[in-house]
């Protein structure tokens, strides 16, 4: 965290939004931005349906808005979602997510890394099973 933290004091900006030229040190901090631009809002009230950017938003919304308070112990993981920037669609299934963007968003950058990745995986466990010797 403290490696992330400063890199936001360089003035050397590696990540840079397409539609107005801001700049960021983290693919992440990027994405976030670029929401403002494409208007994808993942993070839904399941109270009154309105919709976020960002799941710390949501948070604020529910527990400002509805008096529901969320309680997380000391670095408890929320549970993850898969958000297509590209439309909005989103998953809390790694899989259903990987399928859509085969589906619907073929040449994503995003889906060939998916597969490099997954076809390792597979090589790596194939590696480590015990093959019958050929006679």
């Amino acid at each position: 965290m403290l490696t992330r933290h400063l890199k936001c004091h360089s003035a050397v900006k590696k990540h840079v939004c397409r539609f107005c030229g801001k700049g960021f040190n983290d693919t992440f901090d990027l994405k976030r931005h670029m929401r403002t631009h494409t208007g994808i809002r993942p993070y839904k009230c399941e109270l009154c349906e309105k919709a976020f950017t960002q799941r710390c938003s949501l948070e604020s919304h529910l527990k400002k808005i509805h008096s529901v308070q969320q309680n997380y112990t000391y670095r408890e993981r929320r549970s993850k979602i898969f958000v297509c920037e590209d439309c909005g669609f989103t998953s809390n299934q790694v899989d259903a997510y990987f399928l859509h963007i085969r589906d619907c968003h073929p040449t994503s950058p995003l889906l060939r890394k998916y597969l490099r990745r997954q076809s390792a995986s597979l090589q790596n466990r194939l590696s480590t099973l015990p093959f019958p010797r050929c006679v």
